[in-house]
């Protein structure tokens, strides 16, 4: 008898699938105990279940993996990059720059050879650091000179294949998936029996390739690895029977060595021992190789560039291509700023310039001689008429103020373990939402992150002020800017005149004058420095300078800045201005990150009194510019006052305190 009954074939659990199947049973006579789990048309239901669940699974798997977005596996990411013509990125060996001398004045001409090894220490380990091509010095009546020699931290590996092309699975592999492609000199030899060699380049533009071009091309094979590959003698030229192709490259420990500076060579070099080894530029570069989620973001992109650097986005692949260790990347056109040596980024236009500001994953500036490289290797790709400038990342510190309340009577946690908690969620929320380019300080989002915290925390209140810094050339008159992008708090001229306005500084001194000096402003939009004596300030200059409260930038005027106190209980070479935000939610414009500075930071906890039964009403979330009065209800502070107390030179700080509409500005 025909069993008629529609089966249900949308779901693929194993749980669903046999449903489905009894469903599907029960209109027929010949299996009445298909229901009983201990009868055997039930196991084979169990079967026919699982079978189904699993060519379900593996056929959605292997649709995910046709399409680059919902790949998972890293060969199938990489095969749909390579047909948009993207080459994800190997892993990248640290790279410094020497100088090496050989002390020796017998010698004419001197050669150092592929591979020379060098060694730097860091934390008690012990890394190479190796060159990767000849290099030859001529005598200068004192000794040989090596200029500026860039090496690579790692081993330099030399690997050849015998070329047999009735060998349809030979491949020439880079052996390690640690090896560093951007090192890879690749050579051909005639024969075993005849050592003539030629270099082969790397093919960048097949359009330009002819059947006698000695190129070779390369593309990521399975398991990271990288494999090199020839013409067929048409596009470019051919490899032959007895051939021998030299792979050379570096096979790195990738970033471990980053930030290595003192060098010291493992032996002789032309047959003399007597060298000197200085450093032109600490090691940097070292990265990881590119992962799954960065291939899939870069190579839509890369296909949409079409090889030529146009918008914002074309520059962001390019940067991250040749400067795989940046971590956030901003690129923005002279139509929205433009860069001074001596004032910095400033919003006027400059047209014709794209500015660039990378941070590392080091998280310094990129050294004079990375930018000068990132230009370089940019400019294959850039539209003639515009002009690419590497600027520094500007970062605005964030310095919060926070604190809570908790009812004890729902939770076991002490108040110093819930301090602990939330000051982890201050750097979660720092790591996840800032330290990045074209973030904004979201006051809210930070309050509903602390209250997420545990659900007693019933109030919380964030203050938060900004931190800029900035190094003096000391011994040498010179002005200074500072830009916030801000709004600065000022409600009316002269807010807080007697106690310092809503600036101040950490301490230093200037020619003619003994006194450790601060800043802080007279709320009138002049910059002011002052000395304390017995926690009165005296003021030595009441028109240093110029505050904007409505841009947010901040001019000292030519100073003689002679020395700078310590910070924080630490001998620095920058001086802190710390000021107070007109607004709860900070923004960073152009080449800015913020930071919040978690260990200039505070966080306090107290039991709330409301929900233990002390007063009563009902606790809510307190922002900044309210108070909670014994009802429980959110009451704006009209109120102004100015406190003002010092802290002794020691400290090297001047504190200055402005209650103004429920915002504190504490400086330090």
């Amino acid at each position: 008898m025909a069993n008629n009954q529609k089966l249900e074939i949308t779901g693929l659990d194993f749980d669903v699938v046999k449903d489905n199947l009894k469903t599907y049973m029960k209109n027929q006579n010949q299996f009445l105990d298909y229901d009983f789990e201990g009868a055997g048309i039930n196991a084979l239901l169990d079967v026919l279940a699982y079978n189904t669940h699993y060519l379900g699974f593996h056929a959605n798997m292997l649709a995910n993996e046709m399409f680059i977005d919902s790949s998972q596996l890293r060969s199938s990411v990489v095969g749909h990059a390579k047909t948009l013509g993207y080459e994800p990125r190997s892993a990248r060996a640290p790279r410094a720059e020497v100088n090496i001398t050989l002390n020796d004045t017998a010698l004419g001409t001197a050669t150092m050879n592929a591979g020379t090894a060098f060694t730097s220490t860091i934390n008690n380990v012990e890394y190479r650091f190796v060159t990767t091509a000849a290099h030859t010095a001529t005598q200068t009546g004192t000794g040989l000179p090596f200029t500026s020699i860039p090496i690579f931290e790692g081993t330099y590996v030399t690997t050849r294949y015998t070329v047999d092309t009735s060998n349809l699975n030979q491949r020439f592999l880079l052996t390690d998936n640690k090896s560093d492609t951007t090192t890879l000199t690749v050579k051909v030899q005639n024969s075993s029996t005849d050592s003539t060699t030629v270099t082969y380049t790397k093919a960048e533009d097949i359009t330009q390739l002819t059947g006698s071009s000695s190129v070779y091309f390369l593309q990521e094979v399975e398991d990271g690895l990288f494999e090199v590959y020839f013409g067929d003698g048409v596009v470019s030229k051919a490899v032959l029977d007895g051939n021998i192709v030299i792979l050379q490259y570096v096979v790195t420990n990738v970033a471990e060595a980053n930030g290595a500076f003192l060098f010291s060579n493992t032996g002789a070099i032309n047959t003399v021992t007597d060298i000197t080894v200085t450093t032109v530029a600490a090691a940097s570069g070292g990265a990881e190789a590119e992962s799954i989620q960065s291939i899939k973001l870069s190579a839509p992109l890369d296909y949409a560039s079409q090889g030529r650097c146009v918008t914002a986005n074309d520059y962001k692949v390019y940067v991250q291509k040749f400067y795989p260790q940046a971590t956030a990347i901003q690129v923005f056109g002279g139509e929205n700023g433009s860069f001074d040596s001596s004032l910095g980024v400033v919003s006027t236009p400059e047209y014709g310039k794209v500015f660039i500001s990378v941070r590392n994953n080091l998280g310094t500036n990129l050294t004079t001689e990375e930018k000068t490289g990132l230009v370089a290797s940019l400019a294959p790709y850039t539209v003639a008429s515009i002009t690419p400038v590497v600027v520094d990342p500007d970062f605005i510190y964030l310095f919060l103020t926070t604190s809570f309340k908790f009812n004890s009577l729902i939770t076991t946690k002490t108040k110093d373990t819930l301090v602990t908690e939330v000051t982890d969620a201050l750097t979660s929320f720092n790591s996840t939402e800032l330290v990045k380019f074209d973030a904004v300080f979201r006051h809210s989002q930070l309050l509903r992150t602390i209250g997420d915290v545990d659900a007693s925390i019933s109030s919380i209140t964030v203050l938060p002020r900004l931190v800029k810094y900035f190094t003096p050339s000391l011994n040498e008159a010179k002005s200074y800017n500072l830009y916030f992008n801000n709004e600065l708090y000022n409600p009316h001229s002269g807010h807080n005149v007697d106690g310092g306005g809503i600036l101040s500084s950490t301490g230093f001194k200037v020619s003619g004058e003994s006194n450790e000096q601060f800043f802080d402003d007279d709320g009138k939009g002049n910059l002011r420095i002052y000395y304390l004596t017995g926690g009165t300030r005296n003021y030595t200059n009441s028109t240093a300078g110029t505050v904007d409260y409505k841009t947010g930038s901040v001019n000292i005027s030519s100073i003689n800045i002679t020395s700078i106190s310590d910070v924080d209980g630490s001998a620095v070479t920058k001086i802190r201005i710390n000021v107070l935000p007109n607004a709860n939610d900070i923004v960073a414009l152009r080449n800015q990150i913020l930071e919040i500075d978690v260990s200039n930071s505070t966080v306090t906890g107290a039991v709330d009194s409301v929900n233990v039964g002390d007063a009563g009403g009902a606790a809510v979330y307190s922002a900044a510019s309210s108070t909670i009065d014994t009802a429980g209800t959110a009451t704006s502070v009209a109120t102004e006052s100015s406190t003002t107390t010092s802290t002794t030179s020691s400290s090297s700080t001047s504190t200055s305190t402005s209650t103004s509409s429920g915002s504190s500005s504490s400086g330090y």
